[in-house]
C-alpha cells in the first residue's frame, strides 16, 4: 500500500512537471513569434521619376501637382504590397508599372523619341536575396518593359535580351505586343522636333537652351525606378526608361545594365539610378555604392554621397539614385537641380520631393 502511494505521488509530480514545462515552452514560443513579428515590420520603399535640371520656375503649379500625385499613387501601390507581406520584387515591379503607364515619365507610355522618331525602351530588375537579375534593351512593342525584365530573370537562363529577340521571348511567355503608336505623346514628339530643328543633340548637356522647355529639360532624365525592402529582409531594385531624346544607332544607357542602373544585394542595399547613362555605366554607380558599404564599411548615406557627389561629377556626368539598405535606411542622392522622388517607411510616413531642399 505504501509503495502504491509513493508511485501515485511520483506520477503526480511527473504530470505537474510536464504541465509546467509545456506552459513554459508555449510562453517561449509566443515570445519568439512576437519578436519575429516585431522585427519583420522593418520594411519600406523609395522611388524616383528622373533627375535633371528641374527648376520650380520652369514648372507650372498644375504640372508639379500632377507629378506629386502620380509619385504618391505609385509608391502607395508598392507600400500596400509590402505591408501585406508581399515581396520586395513584387513591390518594385508593380510600383514601376504605375509610372510606366503615365505619360509624365520617360518610361513606358511617356517614352521619349529616338532620332528616327521611334521609341526604344530599356529596363532591368535585380533580386537581393539570390543576386538573380533580368534586363531588356531596345524593345519597341512592350507596354511594361519592367515586367519583361522580370520574365527574363525568372523564365530564361539569361540576364539581358535586346530588340527583336527580346520580343520573340516576350511572345513565348504570353506577353501581348502593343502597336508603337501606344507610346506616342505629343509633348515628347514635339520635344524631339525642337531638338532636331536646333540641330542640337542632348549629348551636349550645356544646360543653356534645351532646358527652357519643361519637357525637353527632363527628357533624358525621366527614367523611373524603385528600391524596396520587404518584411522578410529581402531587397530588390528595378529601373525602366525610354532613354535619351534624339538618341541614335540603338543607343543603350545605364538603366538595363546590372551594376550601373540597377543593383540589389541583401548584404548591403538596393539601388536604382537615373541620369546621364554613359557616365553611370563607366562609374558602375549602383554596384559601387554597394561595394563601398560591403568592403569599406560606409553607411548607405556615405556611400551614395561619395559616388553621386564626387565620383560621377569627376567624370563629367550628372544624375542621382534612390536606395534602401538592409536596415531600412534610405538615400535619395542627386547632383542635379532636382529629382522626382518619394519614400514610404513601415509606419506609412510619406515623403515626396522634386527640387533641391
Amino acid at each position: 500500500m505504501k509503495q502504491l502511494k509513493i508511485l501515485t505521488l511520483l506520477i503526480g509530480v511527473f504530470v505537474l512537471f510536464s504541465c509546467i514545462s509545456k506552459d513554459n515552452s508555449s510562453d517561449s514560443s509566443y515570445k519568439t513569434t512576437d519578436t519575429v513579428k516585431n522585427s519583420s515590420e522593418k520594411f519600406g520603399l523609395v522611388i524616383h521619376g528622373g533627375a535633371g535640371t528641374i527648376l520650380k520656375e520652369n514648372m507650372s503649379d498644375s504640372l508639379e501637382a500632377a507629378y506629386k500625385l502620380k509619385l504618391e499613387e505609385a509608391i502607395r501601390v508598392g507600400h500596400e504590397i509590402l505591408k501585406n507581406g508581399g515581396t520586395a520584387m513584387e513591390a518594385v515591379t508593380k510600383t514601376i508599372n504605375v509610372m510606366e503607364d503615365s505619360p509624365l515619365f520617360n518610361a513606358g507610355k511617356g517614352a521619349v523619341f529616338t532620332h528616327e522618331e521611334t521609341n526604344e525602351l530599356d529596363a532591368s530588375v535585380m533580386d537581393g536575396a539570390t543576386l538573380d537579375a533580368g534586363a531588356v534593351a531596345g524593345v519597341t512593342h512592350i507596354k511594361n518593359p519592367i515586367d519583361l525584365a522580370l520574365a527574363v530573370m525568372n523564365d530564361s537562363p539569361h540576364v539581358m535580351l535586346s530588340g527583336k529577340g527580346a520580343e520573340v521571348f516576350a511572345v513565348s511567355r504570353g506577353f501581348e505586343l502593343v502597336d508603337p503608336s501606344y507610346f506616342y505623346t505629343e509633348n515628347r514628339f514635339q520635344s524631339l522636333q525642337r531638338i532636331k530643328e536646333k540641330e542640337k543633340t542632348e549629348l551636349d548637356h550645356d544646360g543653356k537652351t534645351a532646358f527652357i522647355d519643361p519637357f525637353i529639360k527632363d527628357s533624358k532624365f525621366g527614367t523611373v525606378g524603385c528600391a524596396a525592402l520587404d518584411k522578410n529582409g529581402n531587397l530588390a531594385a528595378g529601373t525602366s526608361t525610354g532613354g535619351m531624346t534624339n538618341k541614335r544607332w540603338n543607343r543603350i544607357g545605364d538603366a538595363p545594365i546590372i551594376g550601373a542602373g540597377t543593383y540589389a544585394n541583401n548584404a548591403t542595399c538596393a539601388v536604382s539610378s537615373t541620369g546621364w547613362g554613359e557616365y553611370f555605366i563607366r562609374a558602375m554607380v549602383a554596384h559601387d555604392i554597394s561595394a563601398l558599404m560591403e568592403y569599406k564599411g560606409l553607411s548607405l548615406e556615405e556611400a551614395a554621397r561619395e559616388v553621386i557627389q564626387k565620383k560621377v561629377p569627376a567624370l563629367g556626368g550628372d544624375g542621382g539614385i534612390v536606395s534602401i539598405d538592409k536596415d531600412g535606411n534610405v538615400a535619395m542622392e542627386f547632383n542635379t537641380a532636382g529629382m522626382y522622388r518619394a519614400h514610404m517607411n513601415a509606419e506609412g510616413t510619406l515623403t515626396i520631393g522634386i527640387y533641391k531642399e
